[in-house]
């Protein structure tokens, strides 16, 4: 049995012996990123798009006085689009790129726990895995008789997409 447990649940020794993800729903499937590379959690709010960017791009909002791009995972990873609902949020992440540390939000279809995993739970991804290129896919873990797809942000989002959405912007 995995020792991976929700976060309300775990003692001080299992959690100074892992590392915290957030997790959310997407499209069925359950993922998580660092929790650590979690800045906020927002409701979704209309964005202003940006001419001749990805179409997973859905645009820019004004975090706090910094340009913040979003992007629809389900369109970055080549899934059904879906009306944003209810429980549809933006995860505002840090993500590293070459040069340093920006600020970006992502669409998903709702957040779902928040989860202390065990190193050694951790299996690498497969060369096939559903409809996410493995490139981005850090580990899957078997929590409670599902599997969740725990996501390197930094991959998915890469140098590429940040530096391209707001060229010469001051991005967070």
């Amino acid at each position: 049995m995995s020792t991976v447990k929700p976060t309300a649940g775990a003692d001080k020794s299992a959690a100074e012996s892992s590392e915290q993800y957030l997790t959310f729903m997407l499209a069925g499937e359950e993922y998580g990123v660092d929790i650590l590379r979690v800045q906020e959690i927002k409701g979704w709010d209309k964005v202003t798009r940006i001419p001749h960017t990805p179409d997973y791009v859905l645009g820019v909002i004004n975090l706090r006085g910094a340009v913040v791009p979003i992007l629809d995972l389900r369109r970055r990873f080549g899934l059904e689009t879906i009306a944003f609902g209810p429980t549809t949020v933006v995860i505002v992440v840090r993500v590293m790129t070459g040069r340093d540390e920006r600020t970006v939000g992502v669409v998903v279809d709702a957040v779902s726990e928040v989860y202390n995993v065990d190193a050694a739970d951790a299996k690498p991804s497969p060369d096939v895995c559903g409809t996410v290129d493995t490139v981005f896919v850090k580990a899957l873990v078997t929590i409670e008789e599902k599997m969740l797809i725990l996501l390197d942000i930094d991959r998915l989002i890469g140098n590429s997409i940040v530096d391209e959405l707001v060229p010469g912007a001051e991005v967070a």
